[in-house]
């Protein structure tokens, strides 16, 4: 018999009932902890029975279902967050899931920075108070050709940074075609608004001439500003006014020029297949006083904004009192200080440096991966369970090299009787998650962004969904 709203309000456990029906299987748990999963799966049964949701029929079946309930929620709220997960998408730098993998050598350095203390902002050699940025000025200029750097917690932070030091309440000219949004709503113009920079738009969304550059240049003119277009591409009809030439209007109109790269690149890598991308190196020859660009990305370190250019200009940007609002913790300047030493050895750089070797890898070597993936999936005996090795197209990801897809190779993965959404699901909230694609109404496993490390994770957890069905 069905009972109405009221009848299964009154059934309800209490929240102390509940406490106590967990007792054996908490008991190791917290107990505030044991008390809001509690809560938490009571209100959710209260809920399922004003909506008309709940299933239950009776006191017995109502306590069973927030036992149950209560103890997904302190299982969750007891596990570490985040936690790590199998990227099989085949997005190398895939923002939603941390974009760039840290290299042994980053990660070590992180360690040892971290257990004990530092000399973060203590000059060794002269006993007195250094500064944290001195670990990785002299090596950007190494390897950047600039005169001096400054590292914030993320690109937009750099932008802003230099916009408000260097423009505030003065004009900014941009042309409209490079006026970019990126994830997260960063917009070129608010992020301007927001500095007190005046926007000063040129050219047209497809064409920007010399020209339009010259004749916007004005007594309030504080900044030419270049964004580099690395999550979108304009093609057919089109012109832009190149980095080099940009910087000579502005040398002879007495204007500083500063670049946005995005994702700054330190290598060029068209040689492995890549269309070519402007080096920090190439702007900062090209004359710009400013550079700003991610850590995190194309690079392949940790989360930071890396700006480069001009003494003159650093000294004020360092001089900013926002910019300890936006400074870099210690264990983001090992880590970046680690990923910056390999560059000194490109090759070293490309196999160490786990976004370059996911980016450079060969096809016949993701063939092989593949193929070791299906076998491992095999082996794993899961009832009713396919893996067939095909050829696939991966993509660069985190806003860079937005027309560029990769040749590689893959798994195809199906189970009798799961649906293909359904079985995305189980991957997904297993141990450990898995995260595939879905093309073609098929699961998809992508070789590139699969390490060897994770070939018996995926098989070991598509074995815990399949006990689960």
């Amino acid at each position: 018999m069905k009972h109405d709203k009221n009848s299964l309000l009154r059934i309800l456990p209490s929240v102390d009932r509940v406490i106590a029906l967990l007792a054996e299987s908490s008991a190791t748990a917290p107990r505030q902890a044991v008390k809001i999963a509690s809560r938490k799966a009571v209100d959710a049964l209260r809920e399922e029975a004003l909506s008309g949701l709940s299933s239950v029929q009776d006191r017995e079946g109502m306590e069973s279902a927030a036992v149950k309930k209560a103890e997904r929620i302190l299982a969750g709220m007891l596990s570490e967050s985040p936690r790590p997960v199998v990227n099989g998408t085949g997005v190398v730098v895939h923002t939603n899931l941390g974009r760039s993998l840290l290299s042994e050598e980053a990660l070590r350095n992180v360690v040892a920075v971290s257990r004990s203390y530092s000399n973060l902002e203590f000059d060794l050699a002269e006993g007195r108070r250094g500064s944290r940025y001195s670990h990785v000025d002299e090596i950007l200029c190494e390897l950047t050709g600039a005169e001096a750097s400054l590292v914030v917690n993320n690109n937009a932070a750099a932008v802003f940074l230099c916009l408000e030091t260097l423009a505030k309440g003065r004009e900014v000219v941009v042309s409209r075609g490079e006026l970019v949004e990126i994830g997260g709503s960063f917009r070129i113009p608010d992020v301007m608004a927001r500095s007190g920079a005046v926007l000063r738009e040129v050219g047209t969304t497809n064409r920007t001439h010399p020209r339009d550059y010259e004749e916007a240049i004005g007594p309030e003119t504080a900044l030419l500003l270049k964004a580099h277009t690395s999550n979108f591409a304009v093609v057919g009809f089109t012109a832009s006014v190149p980095l080099a030439e940009l910087t000579a209007i502005g040398a002879r109109r007495g204007v500083p020029v500063m670049e946005d790269l995005g994702s700054g690149c330190l290598l060029d890598l068209s040689a492995y297949g890549l269309p070519a991308e402007p080096t920090v190196q190439d702007s900062v020859a090209a004359g710009a006083d400013l550079v700003t660009f991610s850590g995190d990305k194309a690079l392949g370190g940790p989360q930071a904004g890396i700006i480069v250019g001009k003494a003159d200009m650093v000294a004020r940007l360092r001089k900013n009192p926002i910019n300890r609002a936006l400074r870099i913790d210690k264990m983001t300047l090992a880590a970046l200080s680690a990923t910056l030493r390999l560059y000194r050895d490109p090759e070293r750089a490309l196999s160490a440096i786990p976004t370059l070797a996911m980016l450079t890898a060969a096809p016949e070597a993701l063939r092989r991966r593949a193929r070791r993936l299906s076998a491992a999936i095999k082996r794993a005996t899961v009832p009713g369970a396919a893996a067939k090795t095909v050829a696939l197209r991966s993509r660069v990801g985190g806003g860079a090299l937005p027309l560029a897809e990769l040749p590689s190779f893959g798994v195809v993965l199906s189970v009798e009787g799961l649906s293909v959404n359904a079985l995305e699901r189980v991957l997904r909230t297993g141990d450990p998650p898995v995260i595939g694609r879905i093309e073609n109404d098929a699961l998809v496993l992508d070789a590139r962004t699969l390490s060897d490390r994770d070939i018996p994770a995926v098989a070991a957890a598509l074995s815990a969904a399949a006990a689960k069905r």
